[in-house]
């Protein structure tokens, strides 16, 4: 394989994984001010922990996409075959 492939290869890992620090940086803040502000409003009903649940889920999805090359990665390497196949 070129180099330049794998240079491009490493430089869109790097990006997903900078992608994926941000929106777990972005989670943890945003959930932490709903739990203040529950538990500060009316903390006989505790509602924040629904949209950790649903978010924490997007967050598990994103985070499989960016570090389980194995499960993603043959279907990967077949449409970068097509696709250079389709430059030549």
């Amino acid at each position: 394989m070129g180099h330049e492939i794998l240079y491009r290869r490493a430089a869109v890992r790097g990006t997903m994984q900078r992608a994926f620090y941000r929106h777990v940086m972005i989670y943890v803040v945003v959930n932490v001010l709903l739990v203040a502000v529950n538990l500060l409003k009316d903390p006989s009903h505790l509602w924040f922990q629904w949209g950790m649940l649903g978010w924490g889920i997007g967050l598990l999805v994103h985070g499989l996409n960016v570090y389980s090359y194995r499960w993603f990665g043959s279907r990967r390497e077949h449409e970068l075959e097509q696709q250079r196949r389709q430059m030549e």
